[in-house]
């Protein structure tokens, strides 16, 4: 069983995003992953990255390869992290100065 596969969790630890959750779309090859935030939800943009900079976490979605925004979403609102990451939004927000959304 591969610990990088579609539907995990995992928490980036390079780049601009490091510290930021996402969810593996799309294995592409034994070296690289494409990843969502959603960028609505953690700021992750869909891209691919090498799986060096990921750190799996225990938690997987039941998405289907290649899954839109909304539907990794909507996955993730079925799960505990949801709210945490909804904690961590408002944080990054309140740093930058940006208003609140309801």
């Amino acid at each position: 069983m591969p610990v990088i596969e579609v539907g995990r969790v995992c928490r980036k630890i390079a780049g601009r995003e490091a510290g930021r959750a996402c969810v593996v779309v799309k294995v592409v090859s034994s070296n690289f992953v494409e990843i969502t935030g959603p960028k609505e939800l953690t700021g992750v943009r869909r891209r691919r990255i090498n799986i060096k900079h990921l750190v799996p976490l225990p938690i997987k979605l039941e998405i289907s390869e290649g899954a839109s925004d909304d539907k990794v979403l909507n996955s993730l609102k079925e799960t505990d992290l949801y709210q945490d990451l909804l904690r961590e939004k408002e944080k990054r927000e309140k740093r930058r100065g940006k208003p609140k959304r309801k």
